[in-house]
């Protein structure tokens, strides 16, 4: 069936029904209100239905309108992304996906650092909890919290983090030994691999009463949370690294307790072709500054 409305007049169309407002579609596109309201009279008599009700200056979609509404946005959202995966192709843009408290803790405080090393190479970085898309094509590499389940990627575990208790100056100074802590809020981070029970079992307080605090989806969000005096926060000291070394966390039990330790990041990436060498020179990088070595990727 050949398209009776143009490309153009739906794209006007997508603006106006995402607007609600012929106003503020031809400020988006650069076009006069009278322009987009003759293109939506014209589209509605090609296609012989009403899209828009139109109650002096207020425009509200019909039923017809919310459904092509949203198959319209849906086709625009996705040239987008095409046009976006083209133009990401050229040789010196890394994509890269991490891990929430990873990106915003440790990662992007040091980017500076990458990017003084290789200033010819733009990074794009988004974080999330879901691991990246790589059959979508969206990103070169994603840096994720535990053992990854994907299939078909190549996995490089990047360094042994220690986890402890953690917490501000000032209620550190009330902390000496296990008991001590157990007198104040434990902060309680969801979906960590280690956590209060596994700690107290390893430093002799299994059957101990926890006082349970604040409860956190995001290790940084529990790190902000200590800093700001709400708890003992149990966290690991890479991603905490920057609240150490400027004194807004401390370790009240260092060197009086055992900490646990473990990989908790994973550096993955599509197995079977060449990285792309953004890629290569990013994860040179990455595992010097976490002082790790890896296989090369240079094979």
């Amino acid at each position: 069936m050949t398209l009776k409305v143009p490309v153009a007049t739906l794209r006007i169309f997508e603006s106006a029904a995402r607007w609600q407002s012929f106003h503020a579609a031809a400020q988006e596109l650069g076009l006069t209100p009278s322009a987009i309201s003759h293109a939506m009279k014209r589209m509605e008599d090609s296609l012989g239905i009403v899209l828009f009700e139109r109650e002096g200056r207020s425009l509200r979609l019909t039923a017809s309108g919310e459904t092509l509404k949203l198959h319209a946005s849906r086709a625009f959202e996705e040239m987008r992304l095409g046009l976006d995966m083209v133009s990401a192709r050229k040789s010196h843009l890394l994509r890269l996906h991490s891990a929430p408290s990873f990106a915003a803790n440790w990662l992007t405080p040091r980017l500076a650092g990458f990017l003084a090393l290789h200033p010819e190479i733009e990074v794009r970085l988004s974080a999330g909890v879901d691991y990246a898309r790589f059959d979508t094509d969206e990103f070169d590499a994603d840096i994720v919290y535990g053992p990854p389940r994907q299939k078909g990627l190549d996995v490089t575990p990047l360094c042994e983090e220690a986890v402890t208790p953690l917490c501000s100056p000032k209620l550190a100074e009330h902390i000496h030994s296990v008991e001590d802590l157990l007198r104040h809020p434990l902060i309680q981070s969801e979906f960590k691999q280690i956590r209060w029970p596994q700690w107290l079992e390893a430093n002799g307080a299994a059957n101990a009463h926890v006082p349970l605090g604040s409860r956190f989806d995001r290790s940084f969000l529990a790190l902000i949370a200590a800093a700001n005096g709400l708890g003992v926060a149990l966290e690991s000291t890479l991603l905490a690294q920057a609240d150490l070394a400027a004194g807004r966390l401390v370790e009240p039990l260092k060197d009086r307790n055992k900490p646990l330790t473990y990989i908790g990041h994973y550096f993955v990436c599509p197995r079977g072709q060449r990285p792309r060498a953004p890629l290569r020179l990013f994860r040179t990088w990455l595992l010097a500054e976490l002082a790790v070595g890896g296989p090369s990727m240079d094979g």
